[in-house]
């Protein structure tokens, strides 16, 4: 299969993992009935983060996928995480893999399969890392591609986290969008399933990862979910996976029809303001140095925390006021003091700083 074959946006869907061959036969025959799906997903191999819970059926499960593929004309794809997976998967007649996030993570990992790859062209979905770290997701695609693989998209499922949050995994958005920016051929696609970690919030993070121009999602389905052996929360039925399918609203980046001179006054709008905004931010760079002239002859300390308290509750107040969210307003004063406190610190350390 080659993705350059499929319009936007393109839909891989399939249960967490394979259970039974009458559960995966089930669940892509309800799933092909509607044809809205381009790609099945299901995983053989269900590494836990603790033992004793059910981790797969292991490689009898891809003859159950391809046999199903194969009935329902449909291809299928399957997580592999080492060399001995993909030779397996390949073996069976696997149309395509995913590498996962927990192998991603680890660039020995990645290059073992990589090598294993080599002089097959089978198409390759490589999920972010679990880790919020850029350069291990390009280095894994990378890696991939070296061994020749030219059929390449990216999975962005979201980011592991301490923080108390409603997502499973949470999205940070600003690294697929950097990804995009820095691999403009590279397609990628959203994986809703594991950054909700629960249905609810499914069409939510579908339609932003469309509206965000991705290429397509990854979302698990399952006969009957709330019984599944992993993941049950995040999973739904086929029928509700077609009724999601249906309610999202698919947007174009370039349209072809209709007059762009509006959007076109616009960012031009937006980037006048762009140029005044780094201007003042010149002149508060210029400001902060002379302070730090000052607190250098005066032997002051660089941080007031008072002065920052009160910079922080009058700034948020007036952002508030403009109608800016509270956390938009206090990131970019955090990164206006930070630099502050930078360039002051040069000005009073300059005989210790190389």
């Amino acid at each position: 299969m080659t993705f350059e074959n499929y319009n936007r946006p393109f839909l891989f869907a399939g249960p967490c993992s394979i259970e039974s061959e009458k559960q995966i036969d089930s669940t892509i025959k309800a799933l092909t009935k509607k044809g809205k799906v381009d790609l099945i997903r299901a995983g053989v191999w269900k590494p836990r983060t603790r033992p004793n819970n059910f981790e797969g059926v292991g490689k009898i499960g891809l003859k159950w996928l391809v046999n199903a593929g194969k009935k329902y004309k449909v291809p299928v794809a399957t997580e592999v995480a080492n060399a001995k997976h993909f030779e397996l998967a390949l073996m069976a007649g696997i149309d395509a893999i995913w590498i996962g996030a927990r192998t991603t993570v680890n660039p020995f990992s990645v290059q073992e399969i990589a090598d294993s790859i080599k002089g097959t062209d089978i198409p390759v979905f490589i999920k972010n890392p679990i880790t919020p770290d850029i350069n291990l997701w390009v280095g894994a695609i990378e890696r991939i591609k070296n061994a020749g693989i030219s059929n390449i998209i990216a999975v962005h499922r979201g980011f592991a986290s301490y923080e108390k949050s409603k997502y499973r995994n949470i999205p940070q958005w600003n690294i697929p969008i950097e990804l995009m920016r820095i691999l403009p051929e590279l397609k990628v696609i959203c994986d809703p399933s594991h950054i909700c970690g629960n249905r609810n919030l499914l069409k939510y993070v579908s339609q932003k990862a469309l509206d965000l121009n991705m290429f397509g999602l990854m979302i698990e389905t399952h006969c009957t979910p709330d019984e599944a052996l992993s993941d049950a929360h995040q999973q739904i039925t086929p029928d509700s996976y077609y009724n999601l399918i249906n309610s999202l609203i698919i947007r174009e980046a370039n349209p072809s029809s209709g007059n762009n001179v509006v959007l076109d006054d616009l960012r031009t709008k937006i980037d006048d303001i762009d140029d005044r905004i780094f201007t003042a931010l010149a002149h508060r760079i210029r400001a902060i140095k002379e302070v730090g002239d000052y607190k250098k002859k005066n032997n002051m300390t660089i941080l007031q925390v008072e002065r920052w308290s009160e910079i922080l509750e009058n700034r948020i107040q007036n952002g508030k006021e403009s109608g800016l969210r509270d956390v938009f307003t206090e990131t970019i004063l955090e990164s206006i003091h930070n630099e502050s406190v930078y360039q002051q610190n040069l000005i009073l350390n300059q005989n210790n700083i190389e």
